[in-house]
């Protein structure tokens, strides 16, 4: 498999772009944000994909691999194809998407062209716990893993607002990072008791 092309540009346009590489011309599919990155007769290296269908073979080519295997995870979901995909890439970085995902923030995703409002609750379901497995998103301060998960909606039904919550987790997080210990060691009813007295607290 392709995974990396090193070339001269050769043609562009929104969502094409053509490469030489020793003597034949590589057509590439990129979304609109590389191609305006791109210059004729200039050196470029792209990240590759490629996409095999009935009735095509399709290189996809990448200037970041986060882009790329952004471009590949949101295949994984349901409904969306290349076409979607390399829209997603467009308007969002791997760091925003991880962001929109951890906090369920569906108008930021439905924005994107060909995705909808059903797609963005879909793919916020289908890539919740697996967006922070690559790119440059941060880990533990957008990521939503289950018993933090668990833990907000035992806050909130004790009365806590979303946002006091968060704050109370955070400090409890906070407090079991000094001694280093993760929370996933702990068990979720001393995490819950820990958080009740941190919010008491606060």
């Amino acid at each position: 498999m392709i995974s990396l092309v090193n070339g001269v540009v050769r043609s562009i346009s929104l969502d094409k772009v053509i490469v030489e590489v020793g003597g034949v011309g590589l057509s590439l599919a990129i979304a609109q944000k590389t191609s305006a990155h791109l210059n004729i007769g200039v050196q470029v290296q792209l990240f590759t994909t490629l996409v095999v269908r009935e009735d095509a073979l399709t290189l996809y080519g990448f200037l970041e691999d986060g882009d790329r295997a952004l471009f590949e995870l949101v295949q994984t979901v349901s409904g969306i194809g290349p076409k979607v995909a390399l829209s997603i890439v467009s308007a969002l970085s791997p760091s925003q998407l991880a962001v929109a995902v951890a906090q369920e923030d569906i108008s930021a995703i439905e924005k994107v062209p060909g995705i909808g409002r059903k797609g963005a609750q879909r793919l916020i379901l289908e890539l919740k716990g697996k967006i922070t497995d690559f790119g440059n998103a941060p880990r533990s301060s957008h990521h939503q893993p289950v018993w933090r998960e668990q833990l907000t909606s035992a806050l909130v039904s004790l009365g806590f607002t979303a946002k006091d919550s968060d704050a109370a987790i955070n400090s409890v997080v906070a407090e079991y990072a000094e001694n280093g210990v993760e929370p996933t060691e702990i068990e979720l009813s001393e995490l819950l008791k820990k958080a009740l007295q941190s919010g008491r607290r606060g």
